[in-house]
């Protein structure tokens, strides 16, 4: 079972906000977010998703569809900077899913 969920994100409006081409890609990020533990936050807002650590809500990914692919924001510590990745359809993602993992260990 996974974590609590701000909006479901089934939700019709955020659907139509995904380009259906990047769908699938969109959704293997989101599903491997929440796969990394219990205690996963998803917030769903106007244009992205928000994924968060425990209630207190350390985020630590922030994934927003684009036309050919998302922008993912990664947050390791509230003291640094996000990095910021434009990852297009097609792309490999076994980099960015090491990358997501360390930023959701390190949050605190």
């Amino acid at each position: 079972m996974y974590g609590y969920r701000h909006q479901s994100f089934n939700n019709v409006y955020f659907k139509k906000q995904v380009p259906s081409n990047v769908q699938p890609l969109f959704d293997v990020v989101r599903e491997f977010c929440l796969s990394l533990g219990e205690n996963i936050v998803e917030d769903i807002r106007m244009h992205r998703v928000v994924f968060g650590k425990s209630i207190t809500f350390r985020w630590f990914a922030d994934v927003e569809p684009e036309r050919e692919g998302i922008i993912i924001k990664i947050q390791k510590s509230r003291k640094e900077e996000p990095q910021i990745l434009q990852i297009k359809v097609g792309q490999e993602i076994t980099e960015l899913k090491e990358i997501i993992k360390n930023a959701f260990e390190r949050i605190n």
